[in-house]
């Protein structure tokens, strides 16, 4: 069974910075592209970022391009999103996500099949 565990969020101030992990118990973690969407009470889910399988391609939401940055361990079946220059806009619940191999976007939320838990993050202003 695929378990995504995520965690390292919190309450922050804007304007700092926090670091989420998501650990996974994948087999084939490093052949996997991965994601991280986050959900902000009475929205839709939405796409923050992803990345390859080597680490070689990533992908970011308008939104959160040049503040936030996705890396990867695949030493440690451990995929990342450095979340800095924080805004109260990020408050959500964030999400890490195993993209179903083969083609298909990277950001969209249906071609992701397996998801963690949820790490709430919440900026005050």
């Amino acid at each position: 069974q695929v378990q995504l565990v995520e965690s390292g969020g919190g309450l922050v101030q804007a304007g700092g910075s926090l670091r989420l992990s998501c650990a996974a118990s994948l087999l084939t973690f490093n052949i996997n592209s991965m994601g991280w969407f986050r959900q902000a009470p009475g929205k839709e889910r939405e796409f923050v970022a992803a990345i390859g399988w080597s680490g070689g391609s990533t992908y970011y939401a308008d939104s959160v391009k040049g503040r936030f940055t996705i890396s990867r361990d695949n030493a440690k079946n451990t995929v990342y999103l450095q979340m800095n220059s924080l805004k109260p806009e990020d408050t959500a619940v964030y999400y890490c996500a195993r993209k179903v191999p083969g083609g298909g976007s990277y950001y969209s939320p249906y071609e992701y099949d397996y998801w963690g838990q949820g790490t709430q993050v919440t900026v005050s202003s």
